[in-house]
């Protein structure tokens, strides 16, 4: 297979992919089109009543789309939201389960919009099959979700397979999947097309096993190792069992371990729906319905390209100026958590916040750690004061390594309590590079303050 001419601008590509890219997922957007119902594999964190899993709860999606509605959706939505840069598939299946409609879609997206890079997810079990098509499209991102690279240890996540039309179970599917995935990972990356392997964290299963994971996959050439937090759907096998979800801690110390291995890890993923539509976590998938789509909807080209050359602008120089603050630090740290609805911003209630973003800050430098997910503490202005002692503490324990909160607002019931665990909350809005810098001084400046006054 001839290498494509395509691949020499995959370093602008990265720069312009919110997955690949840190400070892109603050500026560019995505949209996950849900063309791809059925799947090949059976998880056991996975529910097919609530579809598949495979990342985060990708499988949810409100409306499964014919390639004809999913290429009508997607001009309206580039038609109105110019920072659209990736135009994705990753389920509600499997996409290559699924393999005519993932594919008459992509082809039908690169007519019609072919500014946007073209990704693609999947389990991998069918991958090898499949290259050339991906090839022939322009196909420049692919995910795979590896999860072990050990058979005795993914027949403990995988009960079958179906290839064929043949189940395999146990070993036998285990030993299947893994062969695949790799010989897929390792034909993509030979061809220079950027691979990320996703792998959820699963305690007690494959949490011991996943430096292992990283290492192979980077030896085969993966550009990425983005691991998650394993989440249960209802009524799966892992729920029976009782399993439990990974602690923050938990992933932060697999992701430290890993980076040191080499690795590029990945820390902004916010496990995204399989339709969702925006910046990353922030899903506008409702904002666009396929009923309010124009019949043939007009992309503005030249329009995009311009808003896109300022976001490029705007990127360069925080890559500048995050060189030159690195060049100052080596302070002592603070960790800060932030409530966010996306955009770069503090602007978002705590008792709404379903997850914050953890940062590292020396006062000059600031880090992205990851991203914690939570319970909200309230679902309303009125109840934010109400006795929900238990959501709080468990907030409170998933935060008691941070320093500082920023929120765009909060209840003083949460205060309090927060404050006495040790957790400073300030209310501010604006940029989060911003907040974070400022609030670091102020905390200091506030703590001097009240030891000179003891």
């Amino acid at each position: 297979m001839k290498q494509p001419s395509w691949l020499s601008s995959q370093a602008e590509e990265i720069s312009r992919h919110p997955c690949y890219s840190e400070e892109a997922h603050r500026f560019y957007a995505r949209m996950h089109i849900p063309v791809a119902p059925a799947c090949n594999i059976q998880c056991n964190y996975c529910n097919r009543k609530f579809d598949c899993v495979n990342e985060s709860r990708p499988g949810v999606v409100s409306e499964v789309l014919t390639p004809e509605q999913a290429e009508r959706k997607v001009r309206g939505v580039a038609a109105q939201l110019m920072q659209l840069s990736v135009v994705g598939i990753a389920g509600p299946g499997d996409p290559l389960a699924n393999p005519e409609q993932t594919f008459d879609t992509f082809a039908r997206i690169t007519k019609v919009v072919p500014d946007v890079s073209l990704c693609l997810s999947t389990n991998g079990l069918t991958l090898y099959r499949n290259v050339d098509e991906i090839i022939q499209l322009g196909i420049r991102h692919v995910t795979i979700t590896i999860n072990a690279v050990d058979p005795e240890v993914a027949q403990a996540i995988y009960p079958w397979v179906v290839d064929e039309g043949v189940r395999y179970e146990g070993r036998e599917a285990a030993e299947l999947l893994i062969s695949r995935q790799l010989l897929g990972l390792e034909m993509l990356a030979k061809l220079g097309i950027l691979v990320k392997v996703n792998s959820i964290l699963i305690p007690g299963v494959n949490d011991h096993h996943l430096p292992a994971v990283s290492a192979r996959v980077q030896e085969l050439g993966a550009t990425l190792h983005n691991v998650t937090p394993l989440i249960i759907a209802p009524g799966s096998q892992y729920e029976a069992d009782g399993r439990k979800a990974p602690r923050p801690k938990e992933l932060l110390n697999l992701q430290e371990r890993l980076g040191k291995g080499g690795m590029k890890v990945m820390r902004h993923c916010r496990q995204c729906r399989a339709d969702a539509i925006g910046l990353l976590g922030q899903d506008r998938n409702s904002d666009f319905p396929l009923e309010a789509m124009e019949a043939e909807p007009v992309v503005n080209e030249q329009a995009r390209a311009m808003f896109q050359r300022e976001l490029d602008a705007t990127i360069r120089e925080r890559v500048k100026a995050k060189r030159a603050r690195r060049m100052q630090a080596g302070g002592p740290k603070t960790r800060v958590a932030v409530a966010t609805r996306g955009g770069d911003k503090v602007n978002q209630h705590f008792g709404h916040a379903t997850e914050f973003l953890i940062y590292d800050t020396d006062g000059a430098d600031v880090q992205l750690l990851g991203v914690r997910k939570i319970q909200a503490y309230c679902h309303g202005t009125a109840d934010c004061n109400g006795d929900k002692a238990d959501t709080l503490q468990e907030i409170i324990s998933i935060l008691s390594d941070c320093r500082i909160l920023l929120c765009s607002g909060i209840g003083d019931a949460p205060r309090a309590s927060l404050n006495q665990s040790g957790v400073l909350p300030l209310v501010r809005q604006g940029g989060i590079q911003v907040a974070i810098l400022e609030s670091v001084k102020y905390s200091s400046y506030f703590e001097n303050t009240n030891m000179s006054k003891g």
